[in-house]
């Protein structure tokens, strides 16, 4: 009857019902097919969403994305909590300046001097502060005691608060401490949704070890394109055991090309001369 007003399946969309009580009679035969629906929109959510990386992966500066793994090719500043490419804090340094590039402020002496002032921006709520305190909570620097609970603690707080880098390191404290890789993948998936390069190639590997190869290729595929060299080799080792075709490979070298290309500048070039001279 028209004046029927009939209610989708929430989950997969694709049948109607009149009430309740008829989704209850239906339920054992729509079950498998719900399901797999489900599936299919997950996975197409999972591999549509992420292929930028997100605006704390570019130098503040000159607004290029920053080569990876980032910690090599840039500096992160505890004042501003910006992290600023190898190439700006060289040129900044050729010009004379002898504090942070970004906001001038003068460059912390000590690690009680960085540890005073990261302090300062995690009572503010800064995500990125957060995490950087999480992490050096995680590998006992600054003068900290090595406190993994803390770290989680911090990472939850700055993940809640958007930092996506937390959600990276939840997943791999879930790996490296508490070997709940089911835990890691969901930290891994949210954050590769959102650009994030690293718990993109950690899903990819993740798939590869469970013999999904074509789940693993679309993972790493992404990864290349937005400048993940190790994901690169991945495919290459792939193909050389025939788990990747020799056209994948060719797509990965030039996504992983046209992305270094992109991040590519004067100052970058003779800041990475200077520190392999």
């Amino acid at each position: 009857s028209d004046a029927v007003k009939l209610k989708n399946c929430t989950a997969c969309r694709l049948v109607k019902y009149c009430g309740v009580d008829c989704q209850k009679v239906h339920r054992k035969q729509h079950k498998n097919l719900c399901k797999q629906r489900v599936a299919e929109l997950n996975d197409e959510q999972l591999y549509t969403q992420g292929h930028e990386r997100p605006e704390g992966d570019f130098c503040p500066i000159c607004t290029l994305p920053i080569p990876l793994p980032m910690n090599e090719h840039s500096f992160f500043k505890v004042c501003c909590s910006k992290r600023i490419c190898s190439g700006c804090t060289f040129a900044a340094k050729k010009r004379g300046m002898s504090g942070c590039p970004f906001c001038r402020t003068s460059l912390p002496d000590s690690d009680a001097d960085v540890l005073a002032s990261i302090q300062k921006r995690v009572l503010k709520k800064d995500p990125a502060a957060i995490d950087f305190l999480g992490r050096s909570y995680a590998n006992g620097n600054l003068g900290l005691q090595r406190d993994m609970q803390k770290s989680v603690n911090l990472w939850t707080e700055a993940a809640e608060l958007g930092s996506i880098e937390a959600l990276c390191n939840l997943g791999l404290a879930h790996v490296t401490e508490f070997n709940d890789v089911a835990t890691a993948v969901k930290f891994w998936t949210k954050a590769a949704m959102q650009g994030h390069v690293e718990s993109r190639h950690n899903l990819g590997s993740i798939e590869a070890q469970k013999g999904n190869h074509d789940r693993a290729v679309k993972h790493l595929m992404i990864a290349v394109k937005m400048g993940g060299k190790d994901s690169v080799e991945s495919i290459q080792r792939m193909c050389m055991f025939g788990l990747a075709t020799k056209e994948q490979y060719a797509e990965a070298l030039k996504g992983y090309q046209d992305a270094v290309e992109e991040m590519k500048s004067h100052d970058r070039d003779e800041a990475s001369a200077l520190m392999k001279s």
